[in-house]
């Protein structure tokens, strides 16, 4: 009898040791393995950019890689559609940019919802885009390109990084407004545009200042105007293209967010971690030098800003009568 006791005390004490143990192996803290956070553009564009300056600190804030990876095409929509498709468990973000909301109203059809399929995070940066030509274009003002598109009714070209993207938007609306008609030229992003452009593929570049300013700088691009309604201090002497054609106004942003139904604790946690990287630091210089107003936000700011840019630009698009895709 007292043999039988000795054995059943030690049976449970084996086995709450043995929950003991076993306990943490199944509730892994997050995260537990690398983190792959997508983009939807080429190499060394805006997109690309943004995500590998903030990828590096972000990983070693988490504890484990944040690894970039592209899903180029559509633009953006193609990374967009992955994410929705991954597991909620925090281990694939994404970095969306201006063009999720354009592409909301351009495209009749979406394979997803771009506000409620998304557990939003944070914005991150906030930019205007710059319109530039080659430095031997004989056109050396942005009211000189318009008299020079206007003689060539769709032969002139513009460059943008995919259709439905933030870029296509911005030359269809400046091409409305100026009353010309130009021919869009979409590629994949990255630096493909900006070699478009030195090619003679296409006449004007559409981009965003991130990758625009060094180019300007350095004198491979001969910038004609900014979209910020202002003048951009980043590109001081690039005069506001609503100089031109008054009450032009286009500026866009990047931002962090999962797929819907990510764990509150996670999405907390990233945007703790970016509202301390991008606070002050060397990721926040390098943005900000590229041309970039970082801003950070909480997950339901970032989620109604792209609900009214959604609203904002369908509203363009029907009121400048460009076709739906």
């Amino acid at each position: 009898m007292f043999a039988a006791r000795v054995v059943s005390v030690s049976w449970s004490c084996l086995m709450f040791a043995m929950l003991l143990i076993s306990g943490p192996l199944h509730a892994q803290p997050w995260p537990d393995k690398p983190i792959k956070l997508l983009q939807g553009f080429g190499a060394g564009g805006n997109a690309d950019t943004v995500a590998r300056i903030l990828a590096g600190p972000l990983g070693e804030a988490l504890g484990k890689p944040v690894v970039v990876e592209a899903r180029t095409g559509a633009g953006g929509n193609i990374a967009s559609e992955a994410l929705v498709r991954s597991p909620a468990d925090g281990y694939t973000l994404i970095l969306l940019t201006g063009g999720h909301a354009v592409s909301a109203g351009l495209y009749k059809q979406l394979p997803f919802h771009p506000v409620d399929d998304f557990s939003m995070i944070s914005s991150v940066t906030f930019f205007p885009f710059a319109l530039g030509v080659r430095p031997d274009h004989p056109a050396q003002t942005l009211a000189e390109f318009i008299q020079y598109a206007k003689a060539r009714p769709g032969q002139v070209n513009f460059s943008s990084v995919g259709i439905g993207s933030t870029q296509h938007l911005t030359g269809e609306l400046f091409a409305s407004l100026a009353g010309i008609r130009m021919t869009h030229v979409p590629y994949r992003g990255g630096a493909a545009p900006l070699e478009g452009l030195l090619r003679g593929d296409v006449d004007l570049l559409v981009d965003t200042v991130t990758f625009t300013s060094g180019q300007i700088k350095a004198g491979k691009v001969r910038a004609l105007a900014v979209t910020h309604p202002h003048a951009w201090p980043p590109l001081p002497g690039v005069p506001p293209l609503a100089d031109t054609l008054s009450g032009f106004d286009v500026r866009s942003w990047t931002g962090f967010a999962a797929p819907r139904g990510t764990p509150p604790a996670i999405i907390d946690r990233v945007n703790r971690e970016l509202r301390r990287i991008l606070s002050a630091g060397e990721a926040k210089s390098r943005l900000e030098t590229l041309g970039n107003e970082v801003r950070t936000s909480s997950p339901d700011e970032l989620r109604t800003h792209i609900a009214r840019e959604v609203a904002r630009w369908t509203q363009v698009i029907r009121e400048a009568h460009i076709p739906q895709q």
